[in-house]
């Protein structure tokens, strides 16, 4: 069994994990830490696990094998610096503070994006899952990065539940905000754009990809749904395109290509990335879908721990979407 600790155990992605690895078949939760709500019940933080765990917030781990630090950003730095962890414990940061700076100390962190980086995961002793938006996004352009195909503008329009803003209450989290509302946050410089233009450099595309990145705060409370779109020079036909798509993600066990459009509801609650590719005059038109809490989150910390300790990567994360 491997000993399981989660650092910020009172917000959403902590709440995620535990629904996840209470039910992980090869995980023991040892600890949960808050050091502002230390004893209480975790069942009366997180209110649906009520009946299915005992388990206390505390203020320390115990001795864990792998530590999920769910923190707010900038926190994990000094997480780390403020206690030791033991020997051979694995890190997974859920935070921001290691995807585009991954050297900390003697800790080297690598880019938890599954679908690139699955065999030096496999490796890592630690790992920065990548951000939600990041996720959805990079998810859509990877075949086409990895043929170096990306030369001209990338335009991205997407939408995130409230849930993508955190648990802590805010002027543009309210109710009375949200309900029958839409609106624009961080055009042109959300903080993720740059593990985006990291990532598909890395991927193979010879130079860093103009992304022009819109999000949007939208009325629901969990899923990413992005469209993108860039000019498209026909070196490939759209049959081929589609069938290279299907190819790359071939031995990916939760990403996949529709041939029919996709709606949100499709992946809520799983940790799916839905994508549908389509062409338009001169243009090539992507959708993709996340759960921002599971595959943008929690879900891909988990997908991330299994590859770490070698097991199956499905392996807790057959989850049940919702369709209605």
């Amino acid at each position: 069994m491997i000993n399981v600790s989660i650092a910020g155990g009172t917000g959403y992605t902590a709440g995620e994990l535990l629904r996840i690895l209470l039910r992980h078949p090869e995980v023991n939760i040892e600890s949960v830490i808050s050091t502002t709500s230390a004893g209480m019940p975790i069942a009366e933080m997180h209110r649906d696990l009520l009946g299915e765990t005992d388990l206390l917030l505390s203020d320390r781990f115990i001795n864990p094998d792998v530590i999920f630090l769910c923190l707010g950003h900038g926190l994990s730095r000094e997480f780390l610096e403020t206690n030791n962890l033991p020997a051979g414990c694995r890190v997974i940061d859920l935070g921001n503070d290691f995807r585009n700076e991954p050297t900390f100390g003697e800790r080297n962190f690598i880019f938890g994006l599954c679908e690139l980086n699955r065999e030096l995961i496999r490796g890592a002793m630690n790992v920065a899952n990548p951000g939600c938006f990041a996720t959805t996004i990079m998810l859509a352009l990877l075949p086409l990065a990895a043929k170096n195909l990306l030369q001209d503008e990338v335009h991205v329009h997407a939408i995130t539940g409230s849930t993508g803003a955190g648990k802590r209450p805010g002027e543009t989290a309210h109710f009375s905000y949200r309900d029958n509302n839409i609106s624009v946050y961080k055009p042109f410089t959300h903080q993720h754009l740059a593990e985006i233009g990291l990532t598909l450099v890395a991927a193979g595309n010879n130079r860093l990809p103009h992304v022009n990145f819109v999000p949007m705060r939208g009325d629901f409370t969990r899923g990413i749904f992005a469209s993108l779109y860039t000019k498209w020079d026909g070196s490939m036909g759209a049959e081929e395109v589609i069938s290279f798509y299907k190819a790359y993600y071939a031995a990916s066990p939760f990403v996949f290509v529709s041939d029919k459009p996709i709606n949100l509801k499709e992946v809520v609650n799983t940790n799916k990335c839905l994508l549908h590719i389509a062409f338009y005059n001169d243009y090539i038109h992507i959708t993709s879908i996340t759960d921002n809490l599971l595959k943008g989150a929690s879900g891909q910390a988990v997908q991330n721990m299994n590859l770490m300790f070698g097991l199956d990567e499905t392996m807790g994360l057959k989850l049940k979407g919702s369709a209605f």
